[in-house]
């Protein structure tokens, strides 16, 4: 994943544009207000280029943390009033407890249990008593549509412009999938690039994330999303660690 998050980091808000979260930046906010009206911090698992954080950070003092430094690096010219920290979701130790934890798209690259249940521990830790960590994957095995490809992109105001296609494969024995995007790239002064990669995703069914956060401690409640984008809604999976 060095060439998305990596070498081309930077085009990021190009490939993704801001604009395109605020529907579901909208609806992650009217879900943790819905259920904890009164949050004042919130720690992100796998904030990327922080466009998430953006349309939900308005009240909250957030720490954001990714993998990548690169997007970090993005997020903080989007977000400079959040705290940026490089960790793993799966082995984060802070001496910090937060109202709120957020792990978006990025829990999708968990692909094993065990990986998936250490992402699970690391929010719980960092949750005070009554907390709430809020889990959105992409993907369930029930919702996983392998074998449409998906066109995104947009244009710069410094001229830049950036297409994006992504490929998701079948579902594989060991419930992972493989996701191939390709980039076009455009700069302003007209020079082109092209790249490719390919990523690796976990697919697990509803029961399974239900009852594995369970095991790790939380009192669970799924939804599913409100969206009117044009797209499978997905699930929201709420996880409250008891006391307060």
């Amino acid at each position: 994943m060095d060439v998305f998050y990596g070498r081309i980091a930077d085009w990021w808000p190009v490939i993704s544009p801001l604009e395109d979260y605020i529907s579901e930046g909208a609806e992650i906010r009217r879900v943790l207000n819905q259920a904890r009206p009164a949050a004042r911090s919130l720690l992100e698992l796998g904030s990327g280029g922080g466009h998430v954080a953006f349309h939900v950070k308005a009240g909250l003092d957030c720490l954001l943390t990714d993998l990548s430094p690169d997007m970090l690096e993005v997020s903080r010219r989007l977000n400079p009033e959040c705290g940026h920290l490089v960790a793993d979701m799966r082995t984060l130790e802070l001496d910090r407890r937060f109202d709120l934890v957020l792990a978006h798209d990025a829990i999708s690259y968990m692909t094993t249990e065990a990986n998936l249940r250490a992402a699970f521990a690391t929010a719980y830790r960092h949750l005070k008593p009554g907390g709430l960590a809020l889990f959105i994957p992409d993907d369930l095995l029930e919702t996983f549509e392998p074998g449409e490809a998906d066109a995104f992109g947009g244009d710069s105001p410094d001229g830049r412009s950036a297409r994006a296609m992504e490929w998701v494969c079948e579902l594989e024995a060991d419930g992972t999938a493989r996701v191939h995007y390709a980039f076009l790239l455009r700069e302003a002064d007209g020079r082109m690039t092209s790249m490719a990669e390919s990523h690796r995703v976990g697919v697990f069914a509803r029961t399974d994330w239900e009852r594995w956060l369970a095991e790790e401690g939380f009192a669970v409640e799924t939804l599913r999303e409100c969206t009117d984008e044009d797209r499978t809604p997905r699930f929201f999976f709420l996880g409250t660690r008891p006391g307060g």
